[in-house]
């Protein structure tokens, strides 16, 4: 198993160790002090996760781990390369669907695979979106396995959050050990939101446009991120009864009478924008706001329709996207996969349901998916009955081993599984925050990092490139 900490013979690598040198050096209990103080900030200011489950409560706090997980110049100059191939082809799959279909024509990906998804709007159909970007914020979800490699394990395109943990995470990690900072010479990540202001600015219709941040409300899980990132960007923090469409322009309700809206950062899934044109039953959105994006009387960030490229059934495709759009061979690879509408891949994974790990085409958050290796007998029976009954619903992927990155436990490092989430703006060009957002899961052997299944986080640190490993001395 691949640790970022050690290396298999238990040394550690060189550019932990001097953090492991002050970590050793720090009294007892000093750690355990610290994240105390940690949960009483992020408690007092609201960092918090609401929660669904019924068992679990509204809310809670996400764990945040004080150890942090350093990332090296070169290795994240690679990764940033293929992060920026990756978004770049997919927001081409998205243009091209919506309009010539070349990838289809040429029998690249079958049609029904886009014309059937439930993420697909035929509202997007020829409506051109200034820099051809769909997806403006994009989180590419990495693992690494065992080889040492890392693998893109789902791409994130409707409304990805966590961003706000990343950010806070570094400013408490610069507040509770400021020392370490005058030490290390790493990649900040607070220009993320000025960064995100740019990226909407970029992709609206009109110069000097007014932006607003569309969230569900205060009972969304993500309601903390989205007022966050509303304050940091310095714009209004809207719902849906806030706005009202009329001449074809969005309109925001103020004391000082309707504001023009152009450019909205929603955090609302395609369904529930637009009760004339979408579901008739939300109470979410603001009626007539598809037929106002049509017209160009507002622009939207994430666009319509952008679920259907990071639909879990679209994402074997990928590599496929990047050598037909690019012409380049994919820089990260995908986790092999198995496309259970296909008999003989249905086959194999009901022969290994104990091996293998089952998703919902459309599920996120953790749910909706089997892990055969930590499953009971009783559970991989109930889903056997669940793929027979609809394969297309789902693929099946090898259980890999992720890598494992000490947690500070009872006053010593437990190494736990953990995947990286870097967050991805695209809008005149590509850019993207040094590192992103590190999740932990938190329970021993366990694969499973979603913060909405118990999982935690973790500070993510990249070190500039302008010092060799050795001249960090904390």
């Amino acid at each position: 198993m691949f640790d970022e900490i050690f290396n298999p013979d238990k040394t550690v690598k060189p550019h932990y160790a001097s953090y492991l040198e002050w970590l050793k050096s720090c009294p007892p209990g000093y750690l355990d002090a610290k994240m105390s103080e940690a949960d009483l900030i992020f408690r007092r200011i609201g960092i918090t996760f609401s929660l669904y489950d019924k068992n679990e409560g509204a809310e809670r706090l996400i764990p945040s781990d004080p150890i942090p997980r350093i990332i090296l110049s070169d290795e994240w100059a690679y990764l940033h390369k293929g992060l920026e191939q990756r978004v770049q082809a997919l927001n081409m799959f998205l243009t091209d669907i919506y309009h010539d279909g070349r990838i289809l024509k040429e029998k690249i990906i079958p049609p029904e695979k886009i014309y059937k998804n439930v993420q697909f709007q035929a509202c997007m159909m020829n409506h051109d979106i200034p820099n051809n970007v769909y997806a403006q914020i994009c989180g590419v979800d990495l693992v690494r396995h065992d080889d040492g490699n890392y693998y893109v394990l789902e791409d994130n395109l409707r409304v990805p959050s966590g961003v706000s943990y990343m950010l806070q995470n570094r400013s408490m990690s610069q507040r509770l050990f400021p020392g370490l900072f005058d030490k290390y010479d790493i990649a900040p990540v607070a220009h993320y939101p000025s960064t995100l202001r740019k990226t909407l600015k970029e992709s609206a219709f009109c110069e000097n446009p007014t932006i607003a941040v569309l969230t569900p409300g205060p009972y969304n899980s993500a309601y903390y991120e989205h007022a966050f990132l509303a304050k940091e960007m310095g714009v209004d923090l809207v719902e849906g009864r806030d706005l009202f469409v009329r001449d074809n322009t969005v309109w925001m309700r103020t004391i000082y009478g309707p504001q023009k809206v152009d450019i909205l950062y929603r955090r609302i899934d395609d369904a529930f924008l637009d009760p004339l044109a979408l579901n008739p039953d939300s109470y979410l959105g603001i009626p007539g706001l598809v037929q106002a994006y049509r017209a160009g009387g507002v622009a939207l960030a994430n666009t319509l329709g952008t679920g259907v490229a990071d639909d879990k059934s679209i994402y074997p495709f990928v590599p496929a996207m990047i050598k037909f759009y690019l012409n380049e061979e994919p820089i990260l690879k995908n986790v092999p996969t198995r496309i259970l509408s296909n008999p003989d891949d249905l086959a194999y994974t009901l022969d290994n349901l104990d091996k293998l790990v089952v998703k919902e085409v459309h599920g996120a958050g953790g749910y909706g998916m089997l892990v055969g290796p930590a499953s009971t007998k009783a559970e991989r029976e109930e889903f056997a009955h669940i793929l027979k009954a609809k394969p297309d619903n789902y693929i099946s992927q090898p259980t890999l081993n992720l890598s494992t990155c000490g947690i500070w436990l009872d006053e010593d490092l437990k190494p736990r599984h953990i995947d990286l989430r870097p967050f991805v703006l695209s809008g005149k060009k590509i850019r993207i925050t040094p590192g992103g957002l590190t999740r932990v899961a938190l329970k021993e052997g366990s694969l499973i990092v979603n913060s909405s299944q118990g999982g935690g986080t973790k500070d993510t640190w990249v070190l500039n490139p302008d010092k060799n490993v050795g001249d960090h001395h904390a």
